[in-house]
């Protein structure tokens, strides 16, 4: 019998070209994405202010660019830019929600900063019913509800409550562009209040509060939708929140939060600050990107196909995630040439009976890890936290996870950890293809596989795949796992 030819680890290639096509079908975004161009200018602004730290007088506070900078999206043709450019001492935008326009790109030059207003007012959603004085939701928290009104049948005087995003898109083609800077400010103080966004937030977990925080980038219906180049900073709440859209490509963005380290660990340290988080959305391209923050570096909400996610870097954040809502499916994913560097998860999959459905065709390749605590968790058993429990938290429910057709190829983790793979139950098994899987120095008391069907390629994996109901659907062949790193060299700094 002919004898397949072993992958060469030392010969892995760890960045693919966009368009790739993969093992799982169309498991990938189904465009022709090339490096996005930034497009001529309509009208440059210039920078009126100066921040040491993101700090403003309050005579600038009160104050905002936000007229100006909407006057020129509004009034730019499309396939044009509004350009935000420094002064000799200026370099700073200090702004409150802004909406872009069809066809027209949002460019920040490289040293310039558009910070967003520490006023939760600016933010507040207009109330058709509300009274001079009445109090405002956002940068306010409560209880949780144990139920809600029913909205009112009539959209013009339905009343959401809560912050409207720094940056709203809800056209298509637009963009924002620059090597320049958008900083939410979620470490600022709030004008009115003694915290900060994420102070704020902090306080509500304890009790699960409902907390309103505004969001940096919020996009819907918005197909053709670009970020380029961007580096996005200090969110109050998810950076980039992307919904019902067909197309969507982040390019070489720089994500960091919170950028002041010193702030880890305090109850100032960016809570629920995802990175990108597409949701009922197809054709995404996520590629060359850095990603440090304080919740999922990327997480594909529900309703999600044809995705890729290729070239990226992602540090402090918790990893490469699906979930936890997977009621509406996700599918057609490519994860490839990905590193991450200390993340709570690497490969992370999670829902739970509450708020699960089926997650199928999905191709993780040319992965490398280092001191990430849990390199794989796919699990039926969220609850909540920053990583999985490692058994059945036996919630009552019938929105199931089902995990099928997912692929991993060419992992390494250059430092032990656990790994979580768990079908439901017996009716709901999850299916794994292993092809050349090594976590440095995992122990067998660190490995829990339970309800899952694995089909073994090349080296398999270097950990036993035994646990409450696993089979091993076929064995192509077992050579010894590689001695060298093919991960040297990928680690660098954030940039």
């Amino acid at each position: 019998m002919e004898r397949r030819r072993r992958i060469s680890w030392t010969g892995v290639a760890f960045v693919m070209a966009v368009g790739f096509c993969c093992e799982a079908g169309q498991a990938q975004d189904t465009r022709t994405v090339t490096e996005p161009k930034i497009p001529a200018v309509c009208v440059k602004l210039e920078a009126h202010l100066s921040a040491k730290d993101g700090v403003f007088s309050d005579a600038d506070e009160a104050n905002l660019d936000t007229e100006r900078i909407q006057k020129a999206l509004d009034g730019c043709a499309q396939g044009r830019a509004v350009e935000l450019v420094a002064q000799a001492k200026t370099d700073a935008f200090l702004t409150g929600p802004l909406e872009l326009r069809e066809g027209v790109t949002l460019l920040i030059d490289k040293g310039v900063t558009l910070y967003g207003s520490r006023d939760p007012k600016v933010y507040e959603y207009p109330n058709p019913d509300a009274k001079p004085g009445d109090p405002i939701t956002c940068g306010t928290s409560r209880p949780r509800p144990t139920s809600f009104p029913a909205p009112s049948a009539n959209p013009a005087t339905r009343f959401r409550g809560g912050c409207r995003s720094l940056i709203t898109v809800n056209v298509k083609n637009a963009a924002i562009m620059g090597e320049g800077a958008i900083d939410g400010r979620g470490y600022a103080k709030l004008i009115g209040h003694d915290y900060s966004w994420w102070q704020m937030a902090r306080k509500a977990q304890p009790n699960d509060d409902l907390y309103f925080a505004t969001r940096l980038i919020v996009a819907s219906h918005a197909d053709g939708f670009i970020l380029y180049k961007i580096h996005l900073l200090n969110s109050p709440n998810f950076h980039v929140s992307v919904n019902q859209t067909n197309g969507f490509t982040a390019w070489g963005v720089h994500l960091q939060t919170p950028v002041d380290k010193k702030l880890i660990g305090t109850d100032n340290d960016a809570r629920n600050t995802d990175g990108i988080d597409p949701g009922t959305s197809q054709n995404i391209t996520i590629t060359h990107s850095w990603i440090d923050n304080g919740d999922d570096n990327v997480a594909i909400k529900q309703g999600v196909s044809h995705m890729s996610v290729i070239d990226n870097h992602f540090y402090t954040g918790h990893g490469m995630s699906i979930g936890s809502e997977t009621a509406l499916g996700q599918s057609y994913l490519l994860v490839d040439g990905l590193t991450e560097d200390h993340t709570t998860s690497g490969i992370r999959i999670k829902s739970n009976v509450k708020r699960g459905g089926p997650v199928h065709d999905l191709v993780y390749k040319n992965i490398c890890m280092k001191d990430v605590p849990i390199p794989i968790a796919i699990s039926p058993y969220y609850t909540n936290q920053t990583v999985e429990p490692f058994a059945d938290p036996k919630y009552e429910g019938d929105k199931i996870p089902d995990y099928k057709k997912i692929t991993l190829k060419n992992i390494y983790s250059t430092t032990p950890g656990d790994v979580l793979i768990a079908g439901l139950n017996e009716q709901h098994r999850t299916e794994l293809d292993l092809q050349d899987v090594f976590i440095k120095g995992i122990q067998p008391a660190q490995v829990h596989l339970f309800y899952t069907d694995f089909m073994v390629h090349g080296t398999g994996a270097n950990f036993p795949l035994k646990g409450e109901s696993v089979k091993v659907m076929a064995v192509m062949h077992t050579d010894p796992m590689p001695q060298a790193n093919p991960c040297e060299g990928k680690f660098v700094p954030m940039q």
